[in-house]
């Protein structure tokens, strides 16, 4: 039997449509890539012939200064920053960012009071761009027969009317007189701003030393500085017989040489902590005695006479038993409200 014919090669179906299309491009790219490879493969080949016939003998020298001018170069290009296309257009300039973060910081300080230190800010290398630009406002326009804004043209967009003095413009334009008091304003505010400096708070304070503290800021007519101080209570002293203030620190009247006593009246007055008197005053004519039992220094009630028993120990009064001076007493608690208490309690004992 004869042997079955070889099967020769397959031969490719023929494409169509898109996809033909496909693979005629990419033939074409796949010539131009190789044609490219080749001219460069013929370029190299021929410097380095050159190179060989200029330099006929092996020499030290010329290896060690091609790698160096190689490396030179290499790093040139590396040092150099990409150029970005707006830096050639007009008014645009490079800003160093150390110079804007301390702008910032300046500006943050002023108006915060705060002292932010060049380590604690982000990465400040390499340089910004920034365009100078004049400051403009911007005027509105309105047409005074249908309300339409203007646009950039002198024409209205929905009447087509033209632009004149009755259409409102916004903002109004200001007056010579307008313009002086603006100005003067705000020297005012910035004379203002920088006479009452914000108070720079200290961040080294230390409870400790707070008593070595002084807070101060400058005084708005230019004189001491001044320093704060805690708010206290101003105690009035009047004359019960002469009706003449006492002066600060005097205890005899200026006008009758009267010796303060427990009668002259006190504004704000604390008659529930100084139900005796106040400390440093003499007794008056109409000051109500009290007395304190020697044994259990329990106070006898006001006024009363010798021989009334004491409440704690049932001592009778006696001489031995001494005036109580003006002084601070504690107020003792109501029973009712300790009886209320204690009512509460037991309701929140368990069973």
């Amino acid at each position: 039997m004869s042997s079955p014919a070889q099967a020769g090669p397959s031969v490719p179906k023929e494409k169509k449509g898109l996809g033909k299309i496909l693979s005629r491009a990419k033939t074409v790219f796949k010539r131009g890539d190789s044609s490219k490879r080749m001219s460069t493969l013929s370029t190299t080949g021929q410097q380095s012939s050159a190179q060989a016939a200029t330099t006929p003998g092996p020499s030290t020298a010329p290896a060690t200064e091609q790698p160096a001018a190689a490396t030179t170069a290499k790093d040139t290009t590396k040092k150099e920053a990409p150029k970005s296309k707006y830096e050639d257009l007009e008014g645009v300039t490079r800003v160093p960012r150390s110079e804007l973060f301390e702008e910032r910081a300046r500006k943050l300080g002023e108006r915060f009071g705060l002292e932010i230190k060049q380590s604690e800010w982000i990465s400040t290398e390499g340089t910004a761009l920034r365009v100078e630009k004049p400051i403009r406002m911007r005027v509105h326009r309105t047409c005074h027969k249908c309300n339409a804004t203007f646009a950039a043209a002198k024409e209205c967009p929905s009447c087509q009317h033209v632009r004149c003095t009755k259409c409102v413009r916004h903002p109004p334009k200001r007056t010579e007189a307008e313009r002086i008091a603006s100005r003067e304003k705000r020297a005012a505010i910035l004379k203002a701003q920088k006479e009452n400096a914000p108070i720079v708070p200290d961040y080294s304070y230390d409870a400790k030393n707070a008593k070595d503290t002084v807070l101060k800021r400058p005084s708005k007519t230019g004189g001491q500085d001044l320093i704060y101080k805690k708010p206290r209570q101003r105690v009035r002293r009047t004359c019960h017989e002469c009706q003449t203030l006492f002066t600060a620190g005097s205890k005899t009247c200026s006008k009758c040489n009267h010796n303060r006593c427990t009668d002259c009246p006190r504004d704000p007055p604390k008659k529930d902590k100084y139900p005796f008197g106040y400390p440093g005053d003499e007794f008056g004519p109409n000051a109500v005695p009290h007395h304190e039992c020697h044994k259990c220094k329990t106070i006898y009630p006001g006024g009363v006479a010798d021989g009334t028993a004491c409440k704690k120990c049932q001592h009778e009064k006696c001489v031995d038993c001494s005036r109580l001076k003006p002084r601070k007493v504690e107020p003792e608690p109501d029973p009712e409200i300790l009886k209320s208490i204690q009512a509460k309690i037991e309701s929140l004992k368990l069973k």
